[in-house]
């Protein structure tokens, strides 16, 4: 009996408790393409009211396994630009294969070089 009284209690304070804050309106889209071929490669870029552009390319590479046998990988590059809170333009671009993502950019740490 005790545990339906207080599970109708977290209810009624669930229920008590006042809205968020409302999300703010998604930005529009101004533009938007995307363009996919049969091999398997592709490209896309599209822009948002807000200052958001991105665009990205991806092609099929043959890479060798663990085993040093080929397959086929998608080598992605692209980039993309939007405004940080700080009204600052931020800007990365970035490429992935079969080493890993990586990306580059103002606000991205740097790893440290090693010194002998």
């Amino acid at each position: 009996m005790k545990m339906i009284i207080v599970a109708l209690a977290v209810v009624a304070v669930v229920a008590a408790a006042p809205a968020g804050k409302e999300d703010p309106p998604q930005p529009q889209i101004l533009r938007s393409e995307f363009d996919q071929k049969p091999d398997g490669s592709y490209s896309y870029s599209y822009e948002t009211e807000n200052g958001i552009n991105i665009q990205e390319n991806g092609e099929i590479k043959q890479a060798l396994d663990e085993e040093n046998k080929p397959h086929d990988v998608v080598v992605v590059r692209g980039s993309y630009s939007y405004t940080n809170d700080q009204g600052k333009l931020e800007s990365i671009t970035y490429y992935a294969d079969e080493t890993g993502f990586h990306a580059e950019g103002e606000s991205i740490p740097k790893v440290p070089v090693a010194r002998r």
